[in-house]
């Protein structure tokens, strides 16, 4: 190798590892899309196995002082027993009707002693004040419900706290503490509510359904795929790029006049045709 092609040399190995170094990463980018698109199609199996379900008792799902499955979320359950109306509360900051509306967080005393919270459903802020302008009560006395179950959520990380009477979060030892009723706090799920016996005139907004989107994590992966080829292709460009400059500026240093590109792939083409015609 010259002294001249050596650095030329060495410039395009180190277009090589850029490239090699992209690639990598966008192969490590791809695996997590493609991780979560797994992740994704677990979740809707289960929704697709237990939103629908025949409701059963509760207890036979998470008998007292159980730890809550992850794979009986969204199960459908049946409680008895009265709604503790005076230690509601409101999660603030939820995304329903295109505004930062309230949940309603209802203790509910079953038959058993303990208590379990209910989320009865969402309500919009108020006009003019953020706080809303009235949260419909829960049916009062003996009641039976169906609700969904599904797993607490975690604090927030920014540290906000919410006004009294709210929490910022379905935190659910958060919510425990909260509430100041006598008996233990199931703190490792609440219940979304499906249904109440005897149902109430007014009651919060439903909460919706799980989307059935899987989301964009598959076309994610394969366009990182796509970057990690294009990434050598761009790389192989600018090398055959590189040579043909050199090329022609050795050609010019020689005397010679360097042929335009489309010259020279006529060129090339009339050799391929006349091999043909010898090789006939």
């Amino acid at each position: 190798m010259s002294a001249r092609t050596r650095p030329a040399a060495l410039r395009w190995a180190g277009y090589v590892a850029v490239a090699v170094v992209f690639a990598i990463a966008c192969g490590f980018l791809s695996h997590w899309q493609f991780s979560r698109n797994e992740e994704r199609a677990r979740d809707l199996a289960l929704v697709d196995e237990n939103y629908d379900a025949t409701p059963v008792p509760l207890r036979e799902v998470l008998p007292v002082g159980g730890e809550f499955d992850a794979s009986d979320e969204w199960t459908p359950v049946r409680l008895t027993g009265t709604y503790l109306a005076d230690e509601q509360l409101l999660v603030r900051n939820r995304p329903h009707g295109g505004t930062a509306a309230f949940e309603v967080l209802v203790p509910f005393r079953l038959d058993d002693g303990g208590v379990f919270i209910v989320d009865r459903g969402w309500v919009p802020p108020g006009d003019p004040d953020p706080e809303p302008d009235a949260v419909p009560a829960p049916p009062s006395g003996e009641v039976t419900i169906v609700v969904r179950l599904k797993p607490g959520e975690m604090l927030p990380a920014s540290g906000r706290s919410a006004d009294a009477g709210q929490v910022p979060t379905i935190h659910l030892p958060l919510i425990a503490d909260a509430v100041g009723s006598d008996g233990d706090v199931e703190t490792s799920a609440y219940g979304q509510l499906v249904s109440e016996d005897p149902a109430p005139a007014v009651a919060p907004s439903p909460l919706p359904s799980p989307t059935e989107d899987p989301g964009p994590h598959l076309s994610y992966a394969i366009q990182w795929i796509l970057f990690a080829i294009m990434g050598f292709a761009f790389i192989g460009y600018i090398i055959v790029s590189e040579r043909r400059i050199r090329r022609d500026d050795a050609a010019e240093a020689a005397g010679e006049t360097p042929k335009p590109r489309r010259e020279r792939r006529r060129d090339r083409d009339a050799d391929i045709e006349d091999a043909l015609v010898d090789a006939r």
